[in-house]
């Protein structure tokens, strides 16, 4: 009579552990900011959608290859998916100013102008900063709404509160938001 051999346990690794982090980065990426960045990046390639699709697949691939020195904290990946966006846009406009246009005499077009991206970058990281001073359950309302595109009663349901409370703590949120913009505002103008 054979003996049934026991099944083999499957060890977990360091290199296991860090493939699961890498994993579980890609899908928060895609989850949380897939929408927003693609919308923003839409902007930045001059509504060019397939460059802007090739350019947030480039994000997200950077973002995997350095997940072990990313922050899974909303706040800090947003701020570092957009820089590293808004880079791939500008590397790739200057590969493609490296080649000489070609330019037929009979018919020569004007260019549409390329919006520059820098300033909603800076102007996301301003807000960042400001939203950095807000108690935490406006950040956490903000944060589902506008950066996860989230609704009221989504973000209701995640956070468990009711969707009253979502708006009211948006509204007084959003005015504690203005009231530091503006005095950021007011502490840098020249006397």
């Amino acid at each position: 009579m054979r003996r049934p051999t026991p099944p083999t346990v499957r060890q977990t690794t360091a290199d296991d552990d860090l493939e699961e982090r890498h994993d579980q980065l890609v899908r928060t990426l895609y989850q949380e900011f897939q929408v927003p960045l693609l919308r923003n990046v839409r902007h930045l390639t001059g509504g060019d959608q397939q460059w802007a699709e090739d350019v947030v697949q480039e994000t997200v691939v950077r973002a995997w290859r350095n997940a072990s020195r990313l922050e899974i904290e909303p706040h800090s990946l947003w701020a570092w998916l957009l820089t590293v966006a808004r880079r791939i846009v500008i590397d790739n406009r200057r590969q493609r100013g490296h080649r000489p246009q070609e330019i037929v005499a009979d018919r020569i077009e004007a260019e549409p102008p390329v919006p520059d991206g820098s300033e909603p970058t800076l102007s996301a990281m301003v807000v960042l900063e400001a939203l950095r001073g807000l108690a935490a359950h406006h950040r956490d309302v903000l944060a589902h709404v506008y950066l996860r595109d989230r609704s009221v009663s989504e973000t209701a349901e995640t956070l468990g509160i009711p969707a009253g409370t979502v708006k009211s703590r948006m509204h007084y949120g959003l005015r504690q938001l203005r009231e530091s913009l503006k005095e950021r505002d007011e502490r840098e103008q020249p006397d």
